[in-house]
């Protein structure tokens, strides 16, 4: 039902900010729904690899979906960055543009991001726009290496490009992508389903201005942001002021043993917080660099880690927060830097935000988690119906232990938010695989008054010949540390061919064949401790045995247990 307004009645009312702040966070879900029942690979509807938001016109978040904390409050920058290269008067309704260069939207280029303008009328009222992470975008080998050295081994790379004019699609640009691809044909089905969010993005905020009226819409945004934005500068000024420092290494770049450092330093004063990063490494030959956007990005996931996690996102939140990083750095990639493995230095990032405020915040941080996203890629010529196939699957790990709680098992990294892994039912039933193992691993949490969260165990057989994996697993030098005394997470581990005469431990590779019969088992790290383990209570010990999560030697070695 249409409602009528008057365009000169007073400030808008508490309840009906409310319902919009919640019609807005509706929206963006429904939008984010389009995507995932809509998409044509699995990446997106099993794992869930995509994120959704809807803008207001000066490209603020009005609602984001659940889906990859790394994309907090990032999406507006391809926007930005549009309209930076093009003017203001580039938009035009019916128009969808497409974007995945990685030193504009930070990430790899397998994440596609796709926006619109949203028109009421004749006005521009806001912005809809997805990032997923579409199968092949014509890497040098599939479905992204990790060995790769410059940008252009990663794949077909897009500055802001439109796609559609009017609502039309531009059979040149999709021709384009097509030919860059190994499976052009999901990959337009994953086009159409991104321009599906964005026609979903138009049709509900205007339903939203149909009803309450594009003044009162408007009023009640206003609110809103200033309430977040409130909210975060009142948690910031409760830290006490300081200079809190953290640094941590990656264990290599995947192409050189350099150890490549993320430095910290944070600075609270009052009601603002500065993140440092300027100190950290400088560009890596490997995958591992990253573009600006998404440096910052992870600084906000950790924020809001720690400060209002509760509340959702919205164009008022993170006003409080500045962040700084030193251009053509790890965290600040520029060209040619490879960045297929952006997210390896974030996932650390976040782990030593917290790690810096933990003598000013020890009732609400946590200790380290497993660290980052655990990557097997399985691809073959012949899946079970003979075509060229790739298995993705991330494997999830531990989190850290925090104080009143024990952290928890068996979830995927920090970065990923709503990343699922691949069911073992969808595995075997597609590819030639058999999933001989799925299950905690024992001994792997870090021992603490609050212990860590276990690891995993997922152990491939495979059932085909030309296959071939490449891997991805990281901190093995630095495992998630304990705080307040715990103990570190076991770090993770790969086998091919456990057990046998010729046995190989890998942690990072790059096509390595594989054949009928040969296993690979895996195994992700567990979360830190947090506090000291002796002070556990023996209850829970005795319960952590019984569950399968530690072992009675080491219930003894760390825990001093003896069973009664």
């Amino acid at each position: 039902m249409t409602v009528t307004h008057d365009p000169a009645s007073t400030q808008v009312d508490p309840i009906t900010t409310e319902i919009i702040r919640n019609a807005f966070l509706s929206a963006a879900e429904e939008m984010n729904a389009t995507l995932i029942r809509s998409a044509y690979n699995a990446i997106i509807y099993e794992a869930k690899d995509c994120s959704v938001a809807l803008l207001d016109e000066n490209k603020r978040a009005l609602g984001q979906s659940a889906g990859l904390p790394i994309f907090l409050g990032n999406l507006e920058i391809c926007i930005q960055l549009t309209e930076d290269a093009f003017g203001a008067e580039v938009w035009a309704p019916g128009d969808v543009w497409i974007m995945n260069d990685s030193y504009m939207t930070g990430t790899h280029l397998g994440d596609v991001t796709i926006f619109a303008p949203i028109y009421y009328g004749e006005e521009l009222v806001g912005f809809s726009a997805s990032r997923a992470h579409w199968l092949d975008i014509g890497a040098k080998d599939l479905p992204a290496p990790t060995d790769s050295t410059e940008i252009y081994q990663e794949g077909i790379r897009l500055g802001p490009t439109k796609v559609m004019e009017g609502w039309k699609l531009r059979d040149d640009i999709v021709d384009i992508l097509q030919r860059n691809s190994r499976f052009p044909y999901t990959l337009v089905g994953d086009l159409h389903a991104q321009i599906a969010v964005a026609r979903t993005g138009e049709r509900r905020l205007s339903a939203i201005i149909d009803r309450y009226g594009l003044e009162t819409m408007r009023q009640a945004r206003d609110e809103i942001f200033a309430q977040s934005e409130a909210l975060d500068r009142a948690a910031v000024a409760a830290i006490a002021d300081g200079v809190y420092e953290a640094e941590g290494s990656l264990d290599n770049d995947g192409v050189t043993d350099d150890e490549f450092w993320v430095r910290m330093k944070i600075t609270v004063d009052g009601d603002r917080m500065l993140v440092d990063l300027s100190e950290s490494s400088g560009p890596a030959r490997g995958a591992i660099n990253c573009g600006e956007a998404q440096a910052i990005s992870a600084c906000r996931v950790a924020f809001k880690r720690l400060v209002n996690p509760d509340r959702p996102v919205t164009g008022g939140t993170f006003v409080p927060l500045d962040v700084k990083v030193r251009k053509g750095s790890l965290l600040a990639a520029e060209e040619p830097a490879a960045c297929q493995w952006y997210f390896s230095p974030l996932g650390l990032l976040i782990d030593l935000f917290a790690k810096a405020l933990a003598p000013v915040m020890p009732e609400v941080v946590a200790a380290a988690h497993h660290g980052d996203s655990m990557v097997n890629y399985i691809t073959g010529l012949r899946d079970r119906n003979g075509n060229l196939f790739v298995n993705v699957d991330c494997l999830v790990g531990g989190w850290g232990g925090w104080q009143g709680s024990d952290g928890e098992s068996c979830l995927i990294n920090n970065v990923n938010g709503s990343i699922n892994d691949f069911p073992i039912e969808i595995v075997e039933s597609r590819y030639p695989l058999r999933v001989r193992e799925y299950a905690v691993r024992t001994d792997s949490a870090g021992a603490g008054k609050w212990r860590g969260g276990c690891g995993t165990i997922r152990e491939f057989e495979i059932e085909s010949e030309d296959v071939w994996i490449s891997l991805w697993y990281e901190r093995s030098k630095t495992p998630a540390w304990g705080l307040f005394g715990g103990e570190s997470g076991k770090p993770p581990v790969v086998e091919i061919n456990p057990g046998s005469a010729d046995v190989r431990q890998m942690l990072k590779v790059n096509r390595l064949p594989l054949k009928s019969g040969d296993i690979v088992r895996c195994q992700s790290g567990g979360g830190g401790g947090y506090g000291d383990a002796r002070e556990r209570d023996h209850d829970l010990v005795a319960l952590d045995i019984e569950e399968g999560f530690i072992t009675l030697d080491q219930a003894r070695a760390s825990y001093g247990y003896e069973p009664s």
